[in-house]
Formats: C-alpha cells, sequence, structure tokens
C-alpha cells in the first residue's frame, strides 16, 4: 500500500466518524448507552497483533508515552461530548460544533506526528499509534458511557415520578 492510499483510507474513516457523530445529534440514542462502548471493542480485536508484532521494538516508556499521549488528546474529547433529554424523552447527543474542531485537531496532530516519527520503522510506528488511539478512544468512550448513563437515570427517574403523581 502507497502512502496517499493510506492518507486516502484515514480520511476516509475520519470523514465517516465525523459524518456519524453528526447525525447521532439529530437521532436519539437507542437502548441503554453499551453501543458507546462498542468502538472500544472494535479497537482492541485489531490492535492485538500489531501492538504485540515482535516486529515492533520500543523502549517501556515510548509505550507510556504513547498511552499518555492518548489521554492527553481524550481530554478536550471528553469535555465535548454530552448527552441530553429533549422534549420527547429520547437521549441524544448534544449539538456541539466544538467537537468537530477538536477532532480534525487530534487527526492533524496525530498526521504531524506520523510524519516526524518516520524514523521509528513502519511496525513500530504503527504499534505507537494503535496505542496512541487506544489511549483516546477507551476514556472517551468509557466517560462519554457514564455520561449518557447519568442522563438515562435521570429520564427513568422522572418517568417513575410522573407514573406516581398519575396514580
Amino acid at each position: 500500500m502507497n502512502v496517499s492510499s493510506f492518507y486516502m483510507i484515514v480520511i476516509v474513516i475520519a470523514a465517516l466518524v465525523l459524518w456519524r457523530r453528526t447525525r447521532a445529534m439529530y437521532r436519539p440514542i437507542k437502548g441503554s448507552g453499551v453501543r458507546l462502548l462498542l468502538p472500544i471493542l472494535f479497537l482492541i480485536l485489531p490492535s492485538i497483533p500489531i501492538i504485540l508484532n515482535p516486529k515492533a521494538h520500543a523502549a517501556s516508556w515510548e509505550w507510556i508515552c504513547a498511552l499518555f499521549f492518548g489521554f492527553i488528546l481524550s481530554i478536550p474529547l471528553i469535555w465535548t461530548t454530552n448527552y441530553e433529554l429533549r422534549s420527547d424523552q429520547h437521549i441524544y447527543a448534544t449539538k456541539n460544533i466544538s467537537f468537530i474542531v477538536v477532532f480534525v485537531i487530534a487527526f492533524i496532530i496525530r498526521f504531524v506526528l506520523r510524519d516526524y516519527l518516520k524514523w521509528l520503522g513502519y511496525e513500530t510506528e504503527a504499534a505507537l499509534f494503535m496505542t496512541v488511539a487506544f489511549g483516546y478512544i477507551c476514556p472517551w468512550r468509557i466517560v462519554s458511557f457514564l455520561k449518557f448513563r447519568r442522563v438515562y437515570k435521570k429520564k427513568n427517574y422522572k418517568n417513575k415520578e410522573s407514573l406516581q403523581n398519575n396514580i
């Protein structure tokens, strides 16, 4: 795979994530929010062989830095991801343009770092970037799930309260 096709694939994936996220602002989130945790599973399964690749040679401090950098990238995503209960009694992702801006900035930072870290070798670079992705997707999705569950519990509490008032 040449470099231009790699960049195109990554851009298409990022565009799909943004499209899905903006679409979620107009559609209610169904169920109890467990679907918010699915990207963690989708990330873990393909990343295990990449991270555990014996050709990926990195010092332990590089792994820790990659994980820490991913966590730092997750903080703005966590701040800009919220949920609200609307008048139709469904839970929606809060309309927030700053999420899109933060996502694009994080995406650009990863591209710039990828070009800067070419000297590591392909396998090591891929493993470290999967670690960065793991470092920001996991905390972001877990906190998003917790935020959703908080709104979900308020919704259920209001529904129970309104039922008791009607009786």
